[in-house]
């Protein structure tokens, strides 16, 4: 490798903080907008979004999309059943 082709430490902190950033909101935007049912669009609106991002990624790997996007689905999926999991054991409520 070569030094030279790699970007700035300062570059990818500030590009990753965005794309987290960005991610972090879109669960968001229901109960910003005062939308009924908003658990159900924060839940669909993240599962869309893992597996966009995940069909995505797979496209620079040379993997299918699909399995690429279900990927990331799943392990989205898991990761929300252990929080909601962790947050059941400490009897924190829920919406």
């Amino acid at each position: 490798m070569n030094s030279d082709d790699l970007g700035s430490p300062i570059g990818a902190a500030l590009s990753s903080f965005v794309a987290f950033a960005i991610g972090a909101s879109l669960p968001l935007i229901p109960f910003l907008f005062g939308l009924g049912h908003g658990v159900t669009i924060a839940a669909s609106l993240s599962g869309v979004a893992l597996f966009v991002v995940g069909a995505t990624l797979s496209l620079f790997s040379g993997k299918g999309a699909f399995l690429g996007g279900l990927r990331m689905l799943v392990i989205g999926a898991a990761a929300a059943g252990a929080t909601y999991g962790i947050g059941s054991l400490f009897h924190v409520a829920g919406i």
